[in-house]
């Protein structure tokens, strides 16, 4: 299995020779450059693809959307933006457990769970890719989540069923303290996901 190492959102020195073979390449290092100096929200692929002097067709091609592209560029272990329209569109009163149960299901992966405590680690207290993953999770899940919502504070109950995924997660993967590290997914679905539930519906 590919060996993967979580990028600081930076400029690299060089830029790899012309050639369609690395046009890929060229397109992740200039994402990269550009989410560093521009943040999540105010990089384009326009501009992603004008760093890597190429036709912002290709960046579409080799990458998708920018959610896509911002996935690769920070070695996201799994896309909870991609999984959200499945987890939100079933019965309203299981979204808490849904959600939970996806996140621990996803999480206790040994590739998954390697990568993303690398990048939390990373990530969490560094100037640059803090700011990054906050816009990247404000705009694609945390958006998404309160935008099914139909109240006024739905932003705040959205982002509070992000603090609640976040410090499961620090605590059962990257502390792991151990009462929570021991724990069946059941259990800690049976637990956490009312707490979830309330957040979005109670």
């Amino acid at each position: 299995m590919k060996e993967y190492v979580v990028p600081t959102p930076k400029r690299r020195r060089g830029r790899p020779p012309a050639g369609e073979s690395n046009t890929r390449e060229r397109i992740l290092y200039a994402a990269i450059d550009e989410f560093g100096e521009a943040g999540y929200d105010g990089a384009t692929m326009r501009a992603i693809a004008a760093r890597a002097d190429v036709d912002a067709a290709l960046v579409h091609h080799y990458f998708g959307t920018k959610a896509d592209l911002f996935g690769e560029a920070v070695g996201a272990p799994m896309r909870p933006d991609v999984a959200l329209p499945e987890i939100l569109a079933g019965p309203q009163s299981e979204v808490g457990e849904r959600i939970i149960r996806y996140l621990l299901e996803s999480w206790d992966k040994p590739e998954v769970q390697r990568r993303g405590v690398a990048l939390m680690r990373t990530a969490l207290g560094n100037r640059l890719t803090t700011p990054l993953l906050a816009g990247f999770l404000s705009r694609e899940v945390i958006g998404r989540v309160s935008g099914t919502l139909d109240s006024d504070d739905a932003q705040l109950r959205a982002s509070l069923v992000a603090s609640q995924i976040a410090g499961l997660i620090v605590a059962r993967y990257v502390i792991k303290l151990p009462a929570l590290s021991h724990a069946s997914i059941d259990e800690l679905v049976e637990r956490v996901a009312p707490t979830v539930q309330r957040y979005l519906h109670g």
